[in-house]
């Protein structure tokens, strides 16, 4: 992973510091505090019905748009 240097003043230094974790660095910590979410942080957000639900769509819609994509290849 490529990094980065960056120069910040010692009062935003002590600000960061004080929001991180122990075990975080200050990259995990400015991610963090930027709100950007990790994909795991939405497990649960669904119900198993709803989350089966969706997957059936999403199946269906992948179904249709595969099959509308081959007949425009066989129309060329």
């Amino acid at each position: 992973m490529a990094t980065k240097t960056i120069s910040i003043t010692e009062e935003a230094y002590t600000i960061l510091k004080s929001k991180k974790t122990v075990t975080e660095s200050f990259s995990e910590a400015i991610i963090k505090l930027s709100g950007k979410k990790n994909l795991s942080s939405f497990y649960g957000a669904l119900s198993e019905e709803s989350a089966n639900a969706l997957e059936e769509s999403i199946r269906d819609a992948r179904k249709s748009h595969l099959s509308s994509h081959k007949k425009r290849l066989l129309q060329q």
